[in-house]
C-alpha cells in the first residue's frame, strides 16, 4: 500500500467524480496473491494509527483521527507490477479482481469502522486521480502475510 498525506484528493472515472476528500491520506491499495481478511484488517489498524500528521508544534504526532481526515481508498493492482525482465511490466504478483476487490472493501470498511470518513475509486475501472501531496509525505506500508502483528 502507497500512503500520501495530501491537502486534498479526488478520483473520476470517465469525467464523473467519484470521490473527494479535503485534509486526509491518499491510500494506493494493491492485492496478491498471499493477501488474506487478517492482511486488510491489519492494514485498515495500522493506517487508522499511524502518526504521521502534524500538530501544532509541526511534530508528525497525530493520527487521520486525531487530525480529523479524511481516506480516499484506490485500488491499484499496478502497485504489484514485476519489472525485473524486459520493458513490459507482468502483473502476474497481482491478486485476481475476485480476490481482491473483497479485500479493497474490507480494507476500506476498517477504516470506516474506526470512525474514518472514507470516499472510494471504483474497482477495475480506468481513474483519474488528482491530488496534492501534503510535505511530500509518501509512505510504503507493507505486511508479509506470515508475519506477526
Amino acid at each position: 500500500m502507497l500512503i500520501q498525506r495530501v491537502t486534498q484528493a479526488s478520483v473520476s472515472v470517465a469525467g464523473v467524480e467519484l470521490g473527494r476528500i479535503a485534509r486526509g491520506l491518499l491510500l494506493l491499495v494493491g492485492v496478491g496473491h498471499g493477501d488474506t481478511v487478517a492482511v486488510a484488517d491489519w492494514l485498515a489498524d495500522r493506517v487508522v494509527g499511524l502518526r504521521i500528521f502534524e500538530d501544532n508544534a509541526g511534530k508528525t504526532n497525530l493520527s487521520i483521527l486525531d487530525a480529523g481526515g479524511s481516506a480516499l481508498v484506490i485500488s491499484q493492482f499496478t502497485l504489484y507490477a514485476d519489472t525485473r525482465k524486459g520493458r513490459r511490466p507482468s502483473f502476474m504478483p497481482a491478486a485476481p479482481p475476485e480476490l481482491a476487490e473483497p479485500l479493497v472493501q474490507r480494507f476500506a470498511a476498517g477504516l470506516q469502522a474506526a470512525g474514518v470518513a472514507v470516499q472510494h475509486g471504483q474497482f477495475g475501472a480506468q481513474m483519474q486521480v488528482a491530488l496534492v501531496n501534503d510535505g511530500p509525505v509518501t509512505i510504503w506500508l507493507e505486511r508479509e502475510t506470515g508475519s506477526p502483528d
